[in-house]
């Protein structure tokens, strides 16, 4: 019997996850947290064979709990669950660590065989994230601004879309406001934006918002 954790501060998503998946004979719901601090208490008070994780969460985001389960219980299959379309957060969760990416829209139809394959060892790409992992390496592929930066500079985009201060993202990532303004620079320069504004609206027009 596969136990799973079913990570997500929506009340409506998770009670559909639910009945998801009680409709598998081989799948049993072990517990369910609703902030990125809850997953990670969770984890490591008991013992779980694959989380299912939102990206968007009060605290930690999904990709910091993400990196944090990847580093602590790198053998823990995680499933990262997001409204956004693969190709804007599924090659950054994958090189995250996770077991597979799916969208909301699609759950319905592949979260029980992406359980399946994260259990046994395999990860999940759809269709359409196995072709956009294969641009950059085709002739004339290109990459969004957004793309090429660090884990941590995407984190720290992720909390500045969000409306979160400098001073509060340092104490959520354990770091200094010092660190924190650095990396919104090079946020800046890599996105080609000079405000907070201008930086809501690219991801707005990128579907990260």
């Amino acid at each position: 019997m596969i136990r799973i954790l079913i990570a997500d501060d929506h009340p409506i998503v998770r009670e559909g996850l639910k009945q998801i998946i009680t409709q598998a004979t081989d799948m049993a719901l072990g517990g369910e947290a609703t902030n990125g601090q809850e997953v990670l208490d969770k984890v490591y008070a008991e013992s779980w064979d694959v989380v299912v994780l939102d990206i968007n969460m009060p605290g930690k985001n999904g990709l910091e709990v993400l990196q944090d389960l990847h580093r602590g219980r790198p053998n823990l299959p995680v499933l990262v669950l997001s409204i956004h379309s693969e190709g804007q957060l599924g090659i950054r969760a994958l090189e995250m660590g996770a077991a597979g990416y799916i969208t909301k829209e699609s759950a319905s139809k592949e979260l029980l065989n992406a359980i399946r394959l994260a259990h046994s060892g395999h990860k999940y790409i759809s269709p359409s994230l196995a072709e956009r992992l294969a641009e950059p390496h085709q002739a004339g592929g290109t990459r969004h601004p957004h793309e090429v930066l660090t884990n941590r500079e995407f984190q720290i985009f992720l909390h500045l879309i969000e409306g979160k201060l400098p001073a509060e993202i340092a104490g959520l990532l354990s770091i200094s406001i010092k660190t924190v303004r650095t990396h919104r620079s090079r946020i800046f320069e890599k996105l080609n934006v000079k405000s907070d504004v201008e930086l809501t609206r690219y991801a707005f027009e990128h579907g990260l918002l």
